[in-house]
């Protein structure tokens, strides 16, 4: 049986794969010995090179692939094998989906405990191209310093030139150009995060896929953007332009965004809708990035909960209030939290804006807003749904033991991580719901991620 000691860096082995990891890498077997590969397939046989060992488990590279996995395709993109954005473009679409329901399916049985589950097929797009909507640049310079734009590649903060990318709006390969333009016209200086000088650090995109709006947003180091009205002149006539700002960020941060943003030219935001309605969108607004797949996400969320429009219902994390007006079609009354200020205020303008006065939205961690709520009306406080829709982390249990001791009759769980979704309907299960509706939804084409609606229904006592 091999051990890691034996196993030295730059070996080679022929392997087969046999399964993929939650972030799609390939796991082949030495006797036992288990080995993590980047970009291959359950089924591919492969020459592989020892990369680094430990005690139980070693990474390795694709050197060559002797024979194909059936459902092995060649990647659109001529960066996807360096570029950390896609991890899966090298599967069929069909092979992507297939591995998203596997992933869910193994995290409830496997995490979850859960055996008979109610699972429905994963909602995949009819189109897994040029989906998204948003797109954060890192701006730098090459060898030469010539300024570039791409994505960084996986695990590092290497910038990958690129100055189109297939799953992004088409509208950004020009913007970027005329950004890089102004750049290099203007001489603006470009931020070096290793020391902490030169000014663009980023460029955000918006584009408004029903609207045809759009916005960029230059993340700075600094207070301002010397002569911006120049990069106004240049991008101020293309088609759907909506809105240019700054967004200042002088923090020595991983972070993208720093708190304020100013107008340079036309709106704050730019509009877009989901199914009927519509929604104001800023630059630190967190909206969907896939509104073809989200309209679906939402309108499962929305049938799961089965609402007649007599119901109270609790929308957690609810951002600028995407999810809590979809269900105010349909509710008496939504309560949506949210920790950032400024998407509650975003989610009251687009409740003014859609003319939805059923609609109260809190400030704050839903870990804490909903038990003090609660623990203030004595016990007393109703919910007929709740439905949450959390960051990867998952939910607190204080806040999952809230939502048991309000009672309600459905609790509709919207995840980007199966593991934690897993994590929590457990606890939920063990203390008096069950597990009734389970679907998935790919909004994320060509990387390992998934989104996935859970419905809970309350256990007759």
């Amino acid at each position: 049986m091999y051990q890691g000691k034996e196993i030295k860096k730059n070996q080679e082995f022929l392997v087969t794969i046999e399964d993929l990891t939650a972030e799609g890498a390939g796991v082949a077997k030495l006797d036992g010995y288990t080995l993590f590969i980047k970009d291959a397939l359950i089924g591919d046989q492969a020459k592989v090179a020892i990369m680094k060992t430990k005690k139980n488990y070693g990474y390795a590279r694709l050197v060559e692939i002797i024979k194909p996995a059936l459902n092995r395709v060649e990647p659109v993109c001529s960066v996807a094998k360096s570029c950390g954005g896609c991890q899966l473009q090298h599967l069929s679409y069909e092979g992507q989906l297939q591995y998203k329901q596997n992933k869910i399916m193994s995290c409830l049985q496997r995490i979850g405990g859960f055996k008979d589950i109610p699972m429905e097929p994963i909602m995949g797009m009819e189109e897994p191209y040029h989906y998204r909507n948003k797109a954060q640049f890192p701006v730098g310079r090459d060898k030469n310093g010539k300024i570039i734009t791409g994505f960084y590649a996986g695990r590092t903060h290497h910038i990958i030139d690129t100055s189109h990318c297939d799953i992004q709006a088409k509208e950004n390969d020009v913007l970027l150009e005329k950004v890089k333009e102004f750049m290099e016209e203007q001489r603006i200086s470009v931020y070096d995060e290793t020391n902490h000088t030169g000014l663009v650090r980023h460029i955000l995109t918006r584009v408004g896929f029903h609207t045809g709006e759009i916005m960029v947003c230059l993340i700075i180091n600094g207070d301002k953007l010397p002569k911006a009205e120049k990069l106004v002149e240049s991008l101020k006539d293309i088609p759907g332009m909506t809105s240019i700002q700054i967004n200042i960020n002088k923090e020595k941060t991983n972070r993208i965004l720093g708190d304020r943003c100013e107008v340079l030219w036309g709106k704050e935001y730019i509009e877009d809708t989901i199914g009927d309605i519509v929604y104001q969108i800023s630059p630190l607004s967190f909206y969907q990035v896939n509104p073809v797949q989200t309209t679906k996400l939402y309108g499962t969320a929305l049938e799961f909960a089965g609402l007649t429009g007599n119901e109270i219902v609790w929308d957690l994390y609810c951002g600028i209030g995407t999810i809590s007006l979809f269900l105010a079609q349909k509710a008496k009354q939504v309560y949506g939290v949210e920790i950032v200020p400024q998407a509650i205020e975003d989610a009251k303008k687009n409740a003014k804006r859609n003319h939805m006065d059923n609609v109260e939205f809190f400030v704050g961690a839903a870990e804490e807003v909903l038990p003090q709520q609660y623990a203030k009306s004595q016990g007393t406080m109703a919910a007929d749904v709740i439905v949450v829709d959390p960051p990867r982390k998952g939910c607190e249990e204080s806040l999952l033991d809230t939502m048991i001791q309000m009672k309600p009759e459905k609790i509709v769980y919207v995840s980007c991580d199966p593991a934690t979704l897993a994590r929590d309907l457990k606890y939920l299960c063990e203390r008096g719901y069950e597990l009734t509706r389970v679907r998935g939804c790919d909004m994320f084409g060509h990387s390992y991620h998934v989104e996935t609606v859970c419905l809970l229904s309350r256990k007759a006592q």
